[in-house]
Formats: C-alpha cells, sequence, structure tokens
C-alpha cells in the first residue's frame, strides 16, 4: 500500500449538496477500490491563478489516503469524466 495524496478543483458554480456528493463519490472511489482515506481538507472557494474554461474559482478539495498502486489510474479516469472536476493531481508520497 502506498500513501498518496490527490488536490482537485470542482466547479464553484454547483449548490453545495452537488460538491458534497461529488466529494463523496471520489472518497467512495477509493474506499471500493481496497483504498483508505486518511484525511480530507475542504480549502473552499479560491481564485484560480488563470482562468479554465472562463471560469475565474473554484472549490480546493485535498485528500490524503492509502491504496494498492492501481488504484490511482482509476480514480484518474473516473476524475477525468465528471465534468464537475475542472482540474486535479495526484502525487505519490
Amino acid at each position: 500500500m502506498n500513501s498518496y495524496e490527490l488536490l482537485y478543483i470542482i466547479n464553484n458554480e454547483l449548490s453545495d449538496e452537488a460538491k458534497a456528493n461529488l466529494v463523496d463519490k471520489l472518497n467512495a472511489v477509493v474506499t471500493d477500490n481496497g483504498g483508505a482515506i486518511d484525511g480530507v481538507d475542504k480549502w473552499g472557494t479560491r481564485k484560480l491563478a488563470y482562468p479554465i474554461n472562463y471560469k475565474t474559482e473554484g472549490y480546493y478539495v485535498l485528500v490524503n489516503f492509502t491504496a494498492p498502486a492501481t488504484l490511482p489510474d482509476e480514480l484518474e479516469r473516473v476524475m477525468r469524466i465528471t465534468d464537475a472536476v475542472i482540474r486535479f493531481m495526484i502525487v505519490k508520497k
């Protein structure tokens, strides 16, 4: 099991309930595929350094988790097909 850090930005135009559902959905992808979440830190709404798809603000979420080496590929696949995720980055600690 490896330790990973995931930072992703959600479209800020979503409702608070939709943001919470998306965070829960991505956390479920980690736990359903044999990973364990160590911590979720919701940074909230922040201004982007540069516009992305004509958006200037995003909702930042930082997740620390441990998982097998194959999980980041599956998590990346899910985030790429989720329209509400603007950007993401997975780093092995």
